[in-house]
C-alpha cells in the first residue's frame, strides 16, 4: 500500500512539473506575442519621425561661360538635368556621364538676350527679352522605347506662349505669364514707374451668339507704399501679390476685365525691412514670404466679418526657420506643402509650412538651384562652377508631434484647430493628421457607453446575489451571459437601422422618460415603504421586487409619450430637432451619442454584470450573516460590508468592460457618423481609434503616410488599454491589502 502511494504521489508530482511547463511556456508565448505585436507596429511608426535625409549623387564641373546662367532643373528620374542661360539657350546633361548631350534655343528667332525670368510649375519659365517682347516656355522630357524596350529620354522646349514686343518709352522689368485649363492667358508686367500693366485673354460674344477670345489690358497704379521688389501670381492668374521695400504684402484682384482691386496692405515684415522673394505655396491659397533679415513665413487669406460683411484678409500663419542672410527665391514643392528657400550666402533651405518642419539644410555657397517636380531631387551650382545633385529622401514631411497633437492652422481655416481628414477631392487638397479628435471620440463613446452600463450592471449583480431566489438566479445569470455572444456587428446593425431611426422620431419621449424615471422610481419607493414590511407583501415578493417595476416603466413610458407633444409645442417652437440647431447651434445626427450608449452598453454590460457577481457571490456568508446578526438591514449589509469587500471584483469588472469599450470596432462603425469631431454634445457622433482604423486602412497606401499614422494609432490604442489595465490592477491589488481576502 506504501508503495502504491509511493508511486501515486510520483505520478501526480511528475503531472504537476509538466502542468507546470505547459502553463509557464503558454503564459511566455502569450507575453512574447504581446511584446511581438507592439514591437510590430511601433516599427512600422518610428519612420514618421526619422529626419529628412540628403546624400550627393551627382556632382561635375560645368564649362566655361556657365556664370550666366539664369536658371536650371533636374528630371524626376535623376537622369537628366538642363541649365538656361542669359541667351535663352537650355543646355542638356547626362547626369551619369557628367558631359552635356543636346542644346536647344528657347527663342530660335530672337537676337536679343533675356532680360529677366520667372519659374513657375512643371519646369514653365516666363521670359522677357531684352526687346520688351514676352514668351512662356516649359521643359518636358518625354521618354521613347525601342524596340528592345530600352527606355531613352528626349528633351523638347515648348513654346506655350508668346507676346510681341511693347513699345514705349516705360521700360519693362519683369513679367509674369500664368494659362489656366482652358487655355486662357494672363500676362502681368512690372514697369519702372512702379506700376503693372495687366492683360488678360477673356471670353466674349458678338452679336451672333459666336464665343471669341479677346485681350484686354488694364493698369495697376494705386498708391504702393515704398518700391517693388517681387510679385507673384496664383495658378489662375487671378489674384497678384507684391512685396515692397518697405516690408508691405499687398494683394489685387485682376480677374477683372477693366481695372484691379486692391485687397490687402499689409506690414509683412516687422521694422520695415524689405520683402525679397514671393511665391505661392502649392494649392494657391498661402503666399511665402522671404525677406532681407533672412525671415521666412506664409500669409494666408483668412475670413472676418460676419452676413454680407465676410471678406478674406491676409494674415501670417506660420514662420518657419530664418536664414542668416537675406531670402533670395523660394520654390514651392508641387507636391505638397513644402518651400525650398535660398540665401544670399548660398544656403538652401527645406521647410514644410504646415508642420513648420526644419527638414534640411544644404550649405554649398551655391549661386543656383532648382527643385525637382518630384521633390525627389535638388541641383545647384556651387561658386567653383561646380553642378551638383542631391538626392532627397523626405517621406513624411508633414507630420511632427505638434501636427499629430497639437493645434494646426491649416489653409482656409480661420485658426488653429484639430482636425483629422486624411482625403480630399483635389490633388493639392492638404491630409490632416491631428489623432487628438480620435482620442476625444474614443473617450467619449467609452464614457457614455459606461454610465448606461455601470450602474445596471452594478445593480443588476447586487440584486441578482443578495435579493433573488436561488432558482432565479441559476436562470437569469446564464442568460446575460449569453448576450455577451452576440456577435457586435449585429449589435451594430441592429442599434444603427433600427434603434437609431426610432429614438430620432421620439427623441423628446426618450429625454423626457429618461429624466421621469428616477423621478417616479423614488416616488414609488417612498410609498412602498411602509406595506413592503407587511409579511403579506414580503412574503409575496421576496426575491421578485423587480416585477413591481413593470408596472411602474411601463406607465413612465406612456406618460412621456402623453406629455412629448404638449412640452415641445410649449418649450421647442413644435420641432425639437429645428429649436436645436436654430437656438442651440447643436445639429442632431441619427447615428449620435445615445445610440452609442445603448449599443456599447449591452456589449460591456454581460462582462461587468458576470464578474462583479461573482465577486459578491464569492463572499463569505459568516460576513454577511455577521451583520445582519449585529442588527443592521439589508442594504446597510450590502452598502457597509459586500460592497466593500467585492469592491477589488467590481473594479476589475469595470476596467475589463472599460477596456472592452475602448477597443470596441464594429458597433462605433456602424452605430456612428464617423465624424472625428471634438464635442460632448449626445446628439452627435464621434470617431474613435479602432474605427477610424477600420475606415481609413483600406485606402491607405503601403507604407505612406496615412499608413503609419494608422499604426500609430493602434500604438495608442495598445498603450491606452495596457496603462488602464496596470493602473486597474494596482489599484486593485491595494483594495484587496485593505480589505483583507479581496
Amino acid at each position: 500500500m506504501q508503495k502504491l502511494d509511493t508511486q501515486f504521489i510520483q505520478k501526480v508530482r511528475l503531472q504537476d512539473r509538466i502542468a507546470t511547463r505547459i502553463i509557464t511556456f503558454g503564459g511566455l508565448l502569450v507575453i512574447a506575442s504581446v511584446i511581438a505585436i507592439l514591437v510590430l507596429i511601433v516599427r512600422v511608426t518610428i519612420p514618421l519621425f526619422q529626419p529628412a535625409r540628403t546624400n550627393i549623387i551627382f556632382q561635375f564641373p560645368l564649362s566655361s561661360g556657365s556664370e550666366s546662367l539664369l536658371a536650371m532643373g533636374v528630371d524626376n528620374y535623376q537622369e537628366t538635368a538642363f541649365t538656361l542661360n542669359d541667351r535663352g539657350v537650355f543646355t542638356f546633361y547626362n547626369l551619369a556621364k557628367g558631359a552635356s548631350f543636346l542644346s536647344l534655343e528657347s527663342g530660335a528667332d530672337k537676337n536679343v538676350p533675356l532680360k529677366s525670368i520667372e519659374l513657375h510649375k512643371n519646369n514653365q519659365y516666363s521670359m522677357l527679352w531684352a526687346d520688351n517682347s514676352v514668351s512662356m516656355t516649359e521643359v518636358a522630357f518625354r521618354f521613347h522605347f525601342d524596340k528592345d524596350g530600352k527606355r531613352t529620354i528626349k528633351p523638347e522646349i515648348k513654346t506655350i506662349a508668346e507676346f510681341p514686343a511693347e513699345t514705349g518709352a516705360i521700360e519693362i522689368l519683369r513679367v509674369a505669364v500664368r494659362k489656366t485649363e482652358d487655355g486662357r492667358l494672363t500676362k502681368v508686367v512690372l514697369l519702372d514707374d512702379n506700376s503693372f500693366r495687366v492683360a488678360r485673354e477673356v471670353m466674349s460674344t458678338d452679336l451672333f451668339g459666336n464665343e471669341k477670345k479677346e485681350v484686354v489690358s488694364f493698369p495697376v497704379h494705386e498708391d504702393i507704399p515704398g518700391k517693388i521688389t517681387d510679385f507673384t501670381l496664383d495658378e489662375k492668374g487671378d489674384t497678384l501679390f507684391v512685396g515692397t521695400d518697405s516690408g508691405s504684402l499687398l494683394r489685387w484682384d485682376v480677374s477683372g476685365n477693366k481695372e484691379g482691386l486692391r485687397t490687402d496692405n499689409v506690414l509683412a515684415v516687422p521694422n520695415g525691412d524689405a520683402i525679397t522673394a514671393l511665391t505661392m505655396v502649392f494649392g494657391d491659397i498661402s503666399v511665402a514670404v522671404g525677406d532681407a533679415k533672412g525671415g521666412l513665413a506664409t500669409w494666408s487669406p483668412i475670413w472676418t466679418g460676419d452676413g454680407d460683411q465676410r471678406i478674406t484678409k491676409l494674415r501670417k500663419i506660420h514662420e518657419l526657420t530664418a536664414h542668416k542672410a537675406a531670402v533670395s527665391t523660394i520654390v514651392a514643392s508641387r507636391r505638397t506643402k513644402a518651400l525650398v528657400s535660398f540665401g544670399a550666402d548660398g544656403k538652401v533651405h527645406y521647410d514644410h509650412m504646415t508642420s513648420e518642419n526644419h527638414l534640411l539644410d544644404i550649405e554649398h555657397n551655391l549661386t543656383n538651384f532648382a527643385l525637382a517636380g518630384s521633390d525627389s531631387s535638388l541641383i545647384g551650382l556651387d561658386r567653383s562652377n561646380n553642378l551638383i545633385v542631391w538626392n532627397i529622401d523626405n517621406p513624411h514631411p508633414e507630420v511632427s508631434l505638434k501636427t499629430l497633437f497639437g493645434k494646426v492652422w491649416y489653409e482656409s481655416y480661420n485658426q488653429p484647430e484639430y482636425v483629422w481628414q486624411s482625403s480630399g477631392g483635389s490633388d493639392d487638397f492638404e491630409s490632416k493628421f491631428s489623432i487628438i479628435p480620435l482620442l476625444f471620440g474614443t473617450i467619449k463613446g467609452t464614457l457614455y457607453a459606461m454610465i448606461f452600463a455601470i450602474p445596471l450592471s452594478i445593480f443588476g449583480a447586487v440584486y441578482t446575489s443578495q435579493f433573488t431566489s436561488y432558482g432565479f438566479k441559476k436562470n437569469i445569470k446564464p442568460l446575460i451571459e449569453i448576450m455577451a455572444s452576440v456577435p457586435s456587428v449585429v449589435i451594430g446593425f441592429l442599434i444603427a437601422l433600427w434603434l437609431g431611426p426610432i429614438i430620432e422620431k421620439f427623441i423628446v419621449e426618450v429625454l423626457l422618460f429618461s429624466m421621469l424615471l428616477p423621478l417616479v422610481l423614488v416616488i414609488m419607493m417612498t410609498i412602498m415603504q411602509p406595506y413592503y414590511k407587511t409579511p403579506t407583501l414580503q412574503n409575496r415578493c421576496n426575491g421578485y421586487e423587480f416585477l413591481l417595476l413593470v408596472p411602474v416603466i411601463l406607465s413612465t413610458v406612456g406618460f412621456s409619450v402623453w406629455l412629448a407633444p404638449g412640452v415641445e409645442k410649449a418649450f421647442f417652437s413644435g420641432n425639437f430637432l429645428q429649436w436645436l440647431y436654430s437656438d442651440l447651434g447643436v445639429r442632431y445626427d441619427q447615428r449620435n451619442s445615445i445610440i452609442i450608449a445603448f449599443g456599447l452598453g449591452i456589449a460591456v454590460i454581460p462582462i461587468i454584470f458576470s464578474i462583479t457577481e461573482d465577486a459578491i457571490s464569492n463572499i463569505p456568508s459568516s460576513l454577511t450573516g455577521a451583520s445582519l446578526a449585529l442588527g443592521a438591514s439589508r442594504w446597510q449589509t450590502i452598502w457597509r460590508v459586500v460592497l466593500p469587500s467585492a469592491s477589488p471584483g467590481i473594479f476589475a469588472a469595470i476596467m475589463i468592460g472599460f477596456g472592452r469599450a475602448v477597443g470596441e470596432t464594429m458597433i462605433v462603425l456602424m452605430a456612428t457618423g464617423n465624424t472625428p469631431i471634438m464635442d460632448w454634445s449626445i446628439f452627435n457622433g464621434m470617431r474613435t481609434l479602432s474605427a477610424n482604423i477600420a475606415v481609413e486602412i483600406p485606402e491607405a497606401p503601403l507604407n505612406g503616410t496615412l499608413y503609419r499614422v494608422l499604426f500609430l494609432c493602434a500604438t495608442l490604442l495598445f498603450a491606452l488599454t495596457f496603462i488602464l489595465n496596470t493602473g486597474a490592477e494596482l489599484i486593485r491589488e491595494r483594495l484587496r491589502k485593505k480589505y483583507g481576502r479581496y
